[in-house]
Formats: structure tokens, sequence, C-alpha cells
């Protein structure tokens, strides 16, 4: 089969490298960074299933398959760990929009406490959606690259794509501070790096930045029982003890983060009772890749010697888009489900 070089180890990288790598493909994987997800991979809130993340665009036809990508990686990859939670809304949105079925459950006050008893005082509805989970996903992403390396994958770290490599139009591969690395189709999974990396190709896409700030902090074991989306942060444990919160960004506010996370930090204690022994332990804000139209996911040159997959969220389509963009590699067909997802100009 013909070789493929795959440009970037995050989440959306190590997917597309391992489900290559599984199918017999000889798939070469270049990460800039010393290690896997050490990029926006690191910094994601990891809420999977069908209420978790946002949907633009083409994302909407690969939700469906979310779960059930999840339940194969659990089979495939030993070590992956899922935390089976649900999660727990009382956003304006998500209380106003969202309606029962498919999973998903509207619930009042006494339900709410039930599942989860640390809060003060329970909304008087939310959406309870029991199938949603949170993973880890730098472990998750090292799992995927373990695996794709142990189907006869090649990883290549400290190795940063400086441009296509272009022959009378066509990308040939890619040159990098270790070398060229030639390739008959250059899958680029750079996130927010895509655009200029394709320029000379003047492919027009549009993929924004988008801020994202979480803090870690430190609180008893089974404070919040659930992934809890509310009007003033997002938090979920992650491991017992530990517990990782979505700090808002409010387009126009004059607050700096610090000061948003404390703010963040402040409704998190006086929305749990026991929270007494909570301790902000740091935060990171990190820059997702968010396209215009939804996942860019497909070939962007007709002789199909490129191929990128862009998405946001991108926890929650990598292992669906990872199998679909292998099937399309290995077998030539284009899948029906990514059909909203091919790159445009903007």
């Amino acid at each position: 089969m013909s070789t493929v070089v795959v440009v970037g180890a995050g989440i959306v990288g190590s997917s597309v490298a391992y489900h290559l790598a599984r199918r017999g493909v000889p798939v070469t994987l270049l990460e800039q960074g010393p290690a896997p997800a050490t990029g926006t991979t690191a910094d994601a809130f990891a809420w999977i299933g069908s209420a978790g993340g946002h949907w633009p665009g083409g994302a909407q036809d690969l939700r469906e398959y979310v779960l059930a990508d999840y339940r194969r990686l659990e089979s495939e990859l030993p070590h992956l760990t899922v935390r089976r939670t649900g999660s727990l809304s009382w956003t304006r949105a998500t209380t106003e929009n969202s309606r029962p079925g498919a999973g998903r459950f509207r619930v009042g006050r006494s339900e709410i406490a039930a599942l989860e008893p640390g809060l003060r005082r329970p909304p008087s509805q939310a959406v309870h959606t029991p199938s949603d989970a949170g993973v880890d996903p730098t472990a998750l992403t090292r799992a995927l690259v373990d695996a794709a390396a142990a189907h006869g994958a090649t990883v290549l770290y400290d190795t940063e794509v400086s441009s296509l490599r272009l022959a009378d139009g066509r990308v040939e591969g890619v040159l990098s501070s270790t070398g060229p690395h030639a390739a008959a189709t250059v899958v680029l999974a750079a996130g927010t790096n895509v655009p200029e990396l394709c320029e000379p190709l003047a492919t027009g896409l549009a993929i924004a930045a988008s801020p994202a700030t979480l803090a870690r902090v430190s609180a008893p074991p089974g404070l919040v029982k659930t992934i809890v989306d509310s009007p003033h942060f997002e938090v979920r444990e992650v491991r017992d003890g530990e517990l990782l919160m979505v700090v808002p960004h409010r387009a126009g506010a004059p607050t700096s983060v610090e000061q948003a996370v404390r703010e963040a930090f402040q409704h998190l204690t006086t929305t749990f009772r026991g929270s007494g022994r909570c301790r902000l332990l740091g935060h990171h804000t990190g820059r997702r890749p968010m396209p215009a139209h939804g996942p860019v996911i497909g070939y962007a040159t007709s002789d199909r010697s490129l191929y990128l997959a862009v998405m946001h969220s991108a926890i929650n389509l990598a292992p669906t888009a990872g199998r679909l963009i292998a099937d399309e590699l290995v077998t030539g067909r284009p899948a029906p489900e990514l059909r909203r997802c091919r790159p445009r100009a903007h």
C-alpha cells in the first residue's frame, strides 16, 4: 500500500495513524513536540457523548457513532479507561433547547439532588444524559500512538513540519526539522497550524483559534458525581480527589483570565457542600482549532495527495473520524458520513 504521512500527534492525528496502521498501511506520524498530546489535546475537557461538546455542520452526522466508537476502542486498547458518569446540565440553552429522547432525560429537583447530592441548591430542572462520559485525553492519545507503533507505524517526535513538499502542484511529502518525508498522501491533523501549511495551495481555509481555559482543583473524592454543566462552569472528577473545571470566556468581558478562574472557583465552592477543602491547583489556556463551518475532513487536492483532518470537538469525534478517514484512504471510496465535512474556502 502507498505510504501515508500524518502531521500532528494530537488526538486526531493519532487516531488516524492508529486506524491506518491497524489496516496495514505504511504510516509515519510526525509530532513537533517531545511526546503525543503536548498541544491542544492536553487542554481538552474531554466530555464525550451525545451531550458533550459542540456539533456544528457535519459533526451532527458523526454524533450518533461517538459512543459506539469509544466502546470499540475500549476493546481494542486494553489500558483505555472511560469514566462513565453521565452528565447533568442546567444551562439556559440546554434546558430550553434540549428535547428528551436519544438517551437524554429532563429531570426535576429531587432527581437532580439524587444524582448530585452535594449540590447546595439543586435547580428546578436539568437535562440528564446517563451515557455521557469523560476520558483522559493524554492517556488516550498515548494509547493510540503506542498501538499504531505496535501495528508497524513509524512515530517521530521533535519533528516540526515546515512546509509541504510540492512538485508540479502535487504534494509528495513534507519538509521537516528531521529532513524530508515522502508520501503518496499527507494527512494534516495539526490543528491551528493547518492553514499556514496549506498556504501554497491557496485553499483559503477558515480555521480560528479559540481560547479555552481549564482549571484543576483538588477536592474531596466524590464531591462531583457526574459531568456538571452549570451556567457558571463545567466540572467533572477526572480522578479521585481531582476536578477539572472549564472557565467561561465571555466575549467583551474586562476580567483577566486569573480573575475569571477565581470567579469560577468561587461559584464551584458555593455550589457544592463540602467544598471548603477544595484548592486551586493551577490553570492553563489553550487555543482550540475552530473551523468556520464544522469539521474539515477530506481531500484538499484533486489528485488526492493532501488530506485534511481538523475539527472541534476533537475528543468526541477523533475515534469516529479516524476510522472513517482510514477507510477512505484504504478503499478510495468516500464515506457518506463525511459528506458535510469536506474542505471548502471561507
